[in-house]
């Protein structure tokens, strides 16, 4: 008897988690659909819901006004597009690396992988005097090369979070030394670029760039897929995953370069975007409620935030388009600030 109660309250509270990621799901998509729909309305000249219809399907429906396909067509959607891909991209970075190292603050731009290909987009820029695609190869290649860096350094008879994050802290004091250096030797309008790239902006996106990172996220969504599957037996530990028959240290840096991979061609697409890799984990956690890993909400909430961010980094002040990093930079920094208060309170951080 206790047995069939026992099943059924396990049955009951599966049952119940499984509603609760339905829900937050849900609820995220409408949100998004919400703030994709305003990011194609609000601008200089609106564009109302029936006209943005009509732009979206006129390459099936043949009905063509110009002026409002170029508006939706030409400027909003690959902005909006743009932003979604690449706020997907850095949540699904920052929860990879959250869940792996067993720490919130273990994401891309806290370790040094955004530090590395900020250092390597200033010196293709004010070094090598390159600008346009240039600088996010440049980019893509830092932030490999850095995560590298990391992870030989951090290897002593295998990788373990404390060492990881401590050496890329380290590794992001370093490399933001190597970026102020550079701005010493720098002229005027080579800062200026530099600067406006580091900050983060979708203020010059290209549908091309939407383009390559929804193809490394075509490849790299399913890898993550397969390799998730190992991490049920490394919650239990390295040495109790390890003799359950699970390789460990293979599932590990297989996650890590996928990490690396959504990380590189974000910041390659939009430059490095302050704190989305940061906040998004956690906040799809604290949906979830303990409902799940949260890698599908994370992204979401990812997607979520930047695409939000956009809009009031355009439509915040009058005239003036922010650049998205400064409207991300400034929510996250008061998102780690609490974090940091609440783990204060509490003696660790979740």
């Amino acid at each position: 008897m206790t047995h069939v109660i026992d099943a059924a309250r396990i049955a009951a509270v599966r049952q119940a988690a499984a509603t609760r990621r339905q829900v937050v799901v849900a609820g995220l998509v409408a949100a998004l659909c919400v703030a994709f729909a305003l990011a194609m309305y609000l601008g200089d000249y609106p564009v109302a819901v029936p006209g943005i219809i009509q732009s979206l399907f006129s390459p099936f429906t043949g009905l063509v006004d110009r002026g409002v396909d170029f508006i939706v067509l030409q400027v909003r959607l690959p902005r909006a597009v743009l932003a979604v891909l690449s706020g997907a991209s850095f949540a699904l970075a920052g929860i990879i690396f959250q869940t792996l190292l067993r720490n919130p603050l273990a994401s891309p731009d806290i370790i040094g992988i955004a530090h590395g290909a900020s250092a390597a987009a200033v010196f293709v820029i004010i070094v090598l005097g390159w600008s346009g695609l240039a600088v996010s190869f440049g980019a893509f290649a830092g932030a490999v090369l850095t995560a590298l860096a990391i992870y030989l350094l951090a290897w002593r008879n295998g990788v373990t979070a404390f060492r990881v994050v401590l050496i890329g802290i380290g590794m992001a004091a370093m490399l933001a030394a190597v970026i102020s250096y550079l701005f010493t030797r720098a002229r005027l309008n080579e800062v200026q670029e530099a600067m406006a790239w580091l900050v983060g902006s979708l203020n010059a996106s290209r549908p091309g760039d939407s383009i390559v990172l929804g193809g490394a996220m075509l490849v790299l969504v399913p890898l993550m897929v397969a390799l998730l599957r190992g991490l049920d037996a490394m919650e239990l530990g390295d040495d109790t995953a390890k003799s359950l028959g699970a390789r460990v240290e293979f599932t590990r840096l297989g996650l890590m370069l996928v990490a690396v991979g959504f990380a590189a061609f974000a910041t390659a697409a939009v430059g490095p975007v302050g704190f989305v890799a940061f906040v998004s984990g956690p906040l799809a956690r604290t949906l979830l409620n303990g409902a799940g890993r949260g890698f599908l909400q994370a992204a979401l909430v990812g997607a979520l935030v930047m695409l939000v961010s956009d809009l009031i980094a355009q439509h915040l002040l009058p005239a003036v388009q922010l650049p998205v990093g400064v409207v991300t930079g400034a929510c996250g920094a008061v998102f780690l600030l609490w974090l940091l208060m609440a783990s204060g309170r509490s003696g660790r951080v979740n």
